[in-house]
């Protein structure tokens, strides 16, 4: 292979990703400011928080409480060799407060709702009704980009504790009916190991996750082109990039909490 092709599929590939970068960033700090100004849309707000929240709530607890259930599974299995079956319960609850809970339901909202909003504002961008905002003097970050961010920061933190809950309920399940453990056995070690800050840790995790979704599915929007082919091109990145950005930081704030 020609060593100048590499250098310059390098650099290409790059300079595109300090543009991306550079836009996203833009859009973030638009979105901070546009938190502030008047009037606030609440009620688009609410309708964004019905569509991010509610509306994802039946997919994350079934995601939640399988993935309960199948860590039951693997840690009883494991455990049993070692005579320290009763160690389930607290594995399971400190996965899913940490990392599990947070990080499957943020990955499955991210196929849902940030796919979503990319497609929704991406149909926008193409059939110039972003451009007909700006003509009528209305900002389109503050109308349309601060509603879905605000959302998502908010309901994020709700899924990620009732994918919590709805997660443990499933390894209790699994762990007393399927495979005998004591049920008080299962409790009273859960609660003397969880702790408060594992729980907020991942809250505070559900949140970053909520504004990334919402910032990568607007920006897709924001920047597609190429009429319903350039549509679903970004609709398909929107979940590739969030669904990896969410993996990146959720490295990041493990290694600063932890």
């Amino acid at each position: 292979m020609n060593p100048v092709a590499v250098l310059e599929w390098v650099g290409v590939r790059s300079l595109s990703f300090l543009e991306e970068s550079g836009k996203m960033l833009i859009l973030l700090m638009k979105v901070l400011r546009g938190l502030f100004r008047r009037p606030f849309p609440l009620k688009l707000t609410v309708q964004q928080m019905e569509e991010v929240g509610v509306r994802s709530l039946p997919v994350v607890l079934i995601t939640a409480i399988f993935t309960g259930a199948v860590l039951a599974l693997q840690t009883f299995s494991g455990f049993k060799r070692f005579g320290a079956e009763g160690l389930v319960g607290t594995v399971v609850a400190l996965s899913m407060t940490r990392e599990l809970g947070p990080v499957l339901a943020s990955i499955m909202v991210a196929g849902r709702v940030g796919s979503a909003m990319a497609a929704e504002l991406g149909t926008m961008k193409v059939t110039e009704q972003i451009d007909a905002l700006v003509t009528l003097a209305t900002d389109p970050v503050h109308y349309l980009v601060v509603p879905r961010f605000i959302a998502s920061l908010i309901m994020m933190p709700f899924l990620v504790i009732f994918a919590d809950l709805i997660g443990i309920f499933g390894g209790y399940t699994v762990a007393v009916t399927a495979l005998g453990t004591s049920s008080s056995i299962y409790i009273n070690r859960t609660l003397q190991f969880l702790e408060f800050p594992d729980i907020m840790v991942g809250i505070f995790k559900s949140a970053v996750f909520g504004m990334i979704i919402a910032l990568v599915g607007c920006h897709m929007g924001f920047f597609t082109s190429g009429g319903a082919e350039g549509v679903g091109r970004a609709t398909t990145r929107a979940v590739v990039v969030a669904s990896i950005l969410i993996l990146i930081s959720n490295y990041f704030l493990t290694a600063i909490f932890f």
